[in-house]
């Protein structure tokens, strides 16, 4: 039988770039073997001393009378569960000074929904049929963005100011020049650090952006999933930001808990009841687990100290690895660079005049059993000019155990090098 699906379902139910991507990945996962070196993903790693966290915090659950019960057998509030909330606008009152309380926060099911409901609510088709557009002040940009709108077109995007740090070295920076706020720009939205480039907005861009965006009366995002305070994989110094036009989100994923879906948004009022109404009519609620696991930590403030003093130091430590690694795998004889690696999980290389495009080099290495992410997919929302750079990048994760990254990194180098000149 055959079902006529609506514009939303052909959009958000018809398949896209990135979907068939991973699905590829998956199967590639199942069938892989033990040989196989997954650095596409953005799964982050099991560190040991935040493993035990969790358990003790389960223990902790168990132990407390109706604190299971409460976690697994009730239902929060849409906007999420008042004492966590109330905890979390305590802690950066006191931690960085920001005049905020529970009306400026909500809960939603893990930060892909938060976006979602920000970019739907914000973005798209206006009540007096016009079209507004979310602002990408540079791409590459994280992909889990780049199909959010309900009936697509959602996002305006520009190419960076691209400059050489270092020998095999570079970085992208806004280019202001060209960032114009147009009447249809609805939001300006930026991660940071940046899922693929481990890129950092500066401070000044950031209070550049944040300057823009309230003097044309719209809000800023500025995406923390991997940034400061928590779960802060985060190297370059970066001071978090609050403004009251400004939109924050976090997760509980990247300091270890993928699993139990939670994300948290600091917004103005308006936005935070808007993103409660909406997760009750999508959701009712959102889970509990993640909320009362981590519920003592935020009013503690453990979960900064976890942060800087485990987390941090465990993925900078294989951060720098993987980039000694890279060093040894590619080293002078192909033309190669990475971005400057300020925070996140992965790599991002360059290969300038690489002579067949990203997506072929992934089937290569996925024949070898070498699993990474074509920059293609990254570059979402640029007007339909030719641009080889974007046909030249892969992100690489660096979350896996060392001798995978390093011989995934020689089989990529291996491979580029076959490519030609």
């Amino acid at each position: 039988m055959s079902y006529e699906f609506s514009d939303f379902g052909r959009h958000l139910g018809g398949g896209s770039g990135i979907g068939e991507l991973m699905e590829d990945l998956g199967h590639a996962l199942a069938g892989g073997g033990p040989d196989l070196r997954m650095l596409g993903g953005g799964q982050p790693a099991r560190i040991p001393e935040m493993q035990a966290v969790w358990r003790r915090r389960i223990e902790e659950l168990l132990a407390e009378p109706g604190g299971l019960d409460r976690a697994l057998t009730t239902y929060d509030p849409p906007q999420g569960n008042p004492r966590l909330l109330g905890a979390i606008a305590g802690l950066f009152r006191r931690t960085f000074g920001w005049q905020i309380g529970p009306e400026n926060i909500a809960v939603t099911c893990g930060g892909q929904t938060a976006f979602f409901l920000l970019f739907n609510l914000l973005a798209g088709r206006m009540p007096d049929a016009s079209r507004r557009k979310i602002l990408l002040p540079l791409v590459p940009e994280y992909i889990g963005y780049s199909d959010q709108g309900t009936d697509g077109g959602l996002f305006h995007s520009l190419p960076p100011l691209i400059e050489t740090t270092g020998p095999h070295e570079f970085k992208y920076r806004v280019d202001f020049d060209r960032l114009h706020i147009t009447p249809d720009i609805a939001a300006i939205c930026a991660s940071r650090p940046t899922n693929p480039s481990g890129n950092v907005l500066t401070d000044a861009e950031i209070a550049r952006l944040s300057d823009l965006a309230e003097r044309h009366r719209i809000p800023l995002i500025i995406d923390n999933a991997y940034g400061a305070p928590f779960p802060g994989i985060i190297f370059e110094t970066a001071t978090p930001f609050w403004q009251p036009h400004c939109i924050l989100t976090y997760s509980l994923s990247k300091i270890g808990l993928p699993g139990t879906r939670t994300g948290i948004v600091i917004g103005p009022p308006e936005i935070i009841r808007a993103l409660g109404s909406m997760s009750a009519i999508v959701g009712l609620s959102n889970p509990n687990i993640g909320q009362q696991i981590i519920l003592p930590l935020v009013e503690s403030g453990e979960i900064l100290r976890l942060s800087r003093e485990v987390v941090r130091p465990f993925y900078q430590a294989k951060r720098d690895l993987a980039l000694q690694a890279a060093a040894e795998a590619f080293g002078d004889d192909i033309d190669w660079a990475v971005h400057r690696s300020e925070g996140a999980l992965f790599l991002w290389f360059h290969f300038p005049g690489l002579p067949i495009a990203t997506r072929e080099l992934y089937q290569r290495l996925k024949r070898r059993g070498v699993l990474v992410i074509p920059g293609e997919y990254f570059f979402f929302g640029l007007a339909d000019t030719p641009w080889k750079h974007r046909e030249e990048c892969i992100r690489v994760s660096y979350a896996m155990d060392e001798p995978i990254v390093r011989d995934g990194l020689h089989a990529i180098a291996d491979e580029v090098r076959r490519a030609g000149p």
